[in-house]
């Protein structure tokens, strides 16, 4: 058996059908409580916008109800679209949080797309692959609505090739950070809260581009997207080790993510988890993230083959099943990916079965919540 990497917990604060944002909200709080009394590592939060069915369009505002209500569990994002902001924005957001509740806070920055149009997959991602018990699904373009892609741009500023500017900004706000930041007139500026923060940044990346390459010559943290897009996962993971130069850290440090739905047995996970392809057809489909359909509403054939297609490698690359079963396509990933950490998520219609899955997930995989709180007071 593989020796298994701490788990932590990538939420998004989604809702079902019947649910309210506010609920959605006051769900990922209560998740974040029980994450910690089981062991979890770290709880990250993504950023969406305009999503009819996600409440998590503030990360940076919702942490702070989140650090209130635990007491040690690292928090953060997973990520910051750096594109959304200006450096000195994410910078003073975390050093508030982090300020008020020190050596907890991960900053995950996430390098903005600078188009709505989905990228051509390279050849070596047109097919699935398996390596070592691993599937790698193949790499499938699907359309982005472009009208609603630029005025989502234009609501929140974005500018074009403000992509091309993710170094600069990740060099701002490791300066900021540390307290070397001096702007291009010469002048020394203080970012007050966050200078002197304990932030640990990280940069999180779906492919060998520009993310991968610059979290290991900067020597920082990366985190790799299977769940999303788990036909690269490997380039990015090689990527990055390939370019680590030490610095933040000595040596480098991956944190892979994964969809996973856990049940007591494998029928009641399958019936959980109906509605999914549904849920992520909406996403790729242009309208934005939709309520989580209740599972007795979601057909057992929910598409025609076609359009099932757009959504096979998500639902492929998915872990649903029991806890032992479960596991084992972790301990796979962890294997195959060398990973340090594992980050997963989990989408349900009813919040409850999310703190089952997680529970099962924490007592299967043998998480400690004492020794996480070890780690935290030996951290501090």
């Amino acid at each position: 058996m593989t020796n298994r990497a701490p788990l932590s917990i990538l939420d998004l604060s989604p809702f079902g059908e019947g649910s309210t944002p506010a609920q959605g909200l006051r769900d990922t709080i209560e998740l974040a409580v029980a994450a910690e009394r089981l062991g979890y590592r770290r709880y990250w939060l993504a950023e969406h916008h305009l999503n009819p069915g996600v409440a998590g369009a503030a990360p940076h505002v919702l942490l702070a109800a989140i650090a209130a209500a635990t007491e040690r569990i690292r928090i953060g994002t997973a990520a910051t679209i750096i594109g959304n902001y200006a450096a000195l924005q994410v910078v003073e957001a975390a050093g508030v949080v982090a300020a008020l509740h020190p050596g907890r806070f991960d900053l995950g920055i996430g390098r903005s797309g600078s188009s709505g149009a989905a990228a051509t997959p390279p050849p070596s991602a047109a097919e699935a692959r398996v390596v070592d018990g691993l599937l790698l699904p193949p790499a499938q373009p699907f359309p982005f609505d472009a009208a609603r892609f630029a005025a989502q741009a234009r609501l929140l500023r974005r500018t074009a090739g403000d992509a091309d500017r993710f170094e600069q900004d990740v060099l701002d706000i490791l300066a900021l950070i540390d307290g070397s930041y001096v702007a291009p007139e010469d002048v020394p500026l203080h970012a007050t809260p966050a200078e002197g923060q304990d932030i640990e940044v990280w940069l999180h990346g779906s492919t060998a581009g520009i993310s991968a390459e610059l979290a290991g010559r900067l020597g920082l943290p990366f985190g790799a997207n299977y769940h999303v897009a788990g036909s690269f996962v490997l380039d990015a993971v090689d990527a990055y080790r390939r370019a680590f130069r030490p610095g933040t850290l000595a040596e480098p440090r991956v944190i892979v993510s994964a969809d996973v739905l856990v049940a007591d047995t494998a029928a009641e996970a399958e019936r959980i988890g109906r509605g999914y392809a549904e849920w992520v057809h909406s996403i790729r489909a242009g309208q934005g993230a939709i309520p989580y359909p209740r599972p007795e509403d979601a057909l057992a054939e929910p598409f025609e083959p076609d359009l099932l297609e757009v959504v096979g490698d998500r639902l492929d690359t998915r872990f649903v099943g029991d806890p032992d079963a479960v596991a084992e396509r972790l301990e796979t990933l962890q294997r195959v990916t060398g990973a340090d950490e594992l980050l997963v998520t989990t989408i349900t219609h009813d919040p409850l079965d999310r703190v089952r899955s997680f529970e099962l997930l924490a007592e299967v995989w043998g998480l400690s919540a004492d020794a996480e709180r070890a780690l935290a007071v030996a951290g501090s």
